[in-house]
């Protein structure tokens, strides 16, 4: 089934980890054998050929870099303007897979009409371009709203104000502040230009600030549930109610310190703890619960997000094991028409009512 995935950082792969994501995961990995500079090395689960693999047609994918003060421990750059450079870059390498012919930037609904129309065309995806939709992890990089303004020229048309830690326009996941000023006039530009809010990483103060604030369209392209998994970074039910209220979808992330309560990282396994894609499902059978229907989940796996296969769910190999989705639904009595939509149908509305 064609699939998207609203929140992939493959950039953040290609620069930081040197991954050469044209390549096989297999051929990926083998290069990596023996590294240990990252926790995951050798462990990843995502290339362009695994989403071709996988019918995973459009990815909302991101730039990412965190400024830090002298006395924040988190990893980061020294000032606005270094974050800003590191996106650029990340901005140039998918400009080069555009280039090359093996991504395709989505901007607008008449491209993303003419991408699926494309995609959808012919049984072989091998030699297609995922489709991406360029996203901002973070604010930091974001030196003052005419660089919002130049990243909107440059084809950016979502936004997550936070990260971990505490931001320069929002504080996110392990931290807690209201939105600061400046955090309200980039919300409010955002809105000005209809770069979507994506909910995700705020904390709860900053969560409630920005749903008051912005009146565009929200969603949150990864995050789970805070009745299952009692943690700041996931959603409290009042969370998602108010989402739901405003036309959100939420994408189920695959993080397996998301999905299982105690996780401790570098220790705990999936196997040991029974992380599974069900798992995953749980948090979004939730999500269904309190909206009363299915039409605000999705998929944002976060895979390799830092992380590789010691934490993402037991049963996923490589990306393309999102197709295993549809069945694991099917079980849980959910229709057909319920599957189209958590794998594609409702990102497809919602960019449709944001964009059209």
């Amino acid at each position: 089934m064609f699939t998207i995935d609203a929140h992939l950082d493959l950039s953040m792969n290609a620069l930081e980890w040197n991954r050469d994501l044209t390549r096989p995961v297999a051929e990926i990995n083998a290069r990596e054998k023996g590294l240990s500079d990252k926790p995951d090395r050798g462990n990843a689960t995502v290339s362009l050929p695994e989403l071709r693999n996988g019918n995973i047609g459009l990815v909302v994918a991101t730039q990412i870099a965190r400024f830090v003060a002298p006395e924040n421990p988190l990893p980061g750059w020294h000032s606005p303007e270094q974050a800003w450079a590191q996106t650029q870059g990340q901005l140039a390498w998918y400009r080069a897979m555009v280039e090359k012919g093996e991504m395709t930037q989505i901007r607008n609904w008449s491209e993303l009409e003419a991408h699926l129309a494309h995609w959808n065309q012919g049984e072989d995806k091998s030699q297609k371009p995922v489709g991406f939709i360029l996203s901002l992890e973070g604010a930091d990089s974001i030196v003052n709203l005419d660089y919002l303004e130049k990243a909107y020229e440059s084809g950016l048309r979502a936004l997550g104000p936070a990260h971990y830690g505490p931001g320069r326009y929002a504080f996110g996941t392990d931290s807690s502040a209201p939105l600061s000023q400046q955090g309200k006039d980039l919300v409010k530009k955002m809105d000005e230009l209809g770069i979507i809010l994506d909910a995700t990483h705020l904390c709860d103060l900053a969560f409630w600030d920005a749903l008051e604030i912005y009146q565009g369209p929200v969603w949150a392209s990864h995050n789970n549930c805070r009745a299952l998994v009692d943690h700041n970074r996931q959603f409290s039910d009042e969370m998602i109610k108010a989402l739901v209220d405003r036309g959100a979808v939420i994408g189920g992330a695959f993080d397996a310190w998301m999905l299982s309560p105690g996780w401790v990282r570098g220790k705990s396994t999936p196997k040991e703890r029974n992380v599974t894609i069900s798992t995953v499902l749980d948090h979004l059978d939730h999500i269904c619960q309190i909206a009363g229907n299915a039409n605000h989940i999705g998929i944002g796996s976060d895979l390799d997000g830092a992380f590789g296969t010691e934490q993402s769910p037991a049963d996923l190999e490589t990306i393309a094991d999102l197709q295993k989705i549809p069945d694991l639904l099917r079980a849980r009595g959910y229709s057909e028409i319920d599957l189209e939509k958590v794998m594609h149908g409702n990102w497809l509305r919602f960019l449709e009512n944001a964009w059209k």
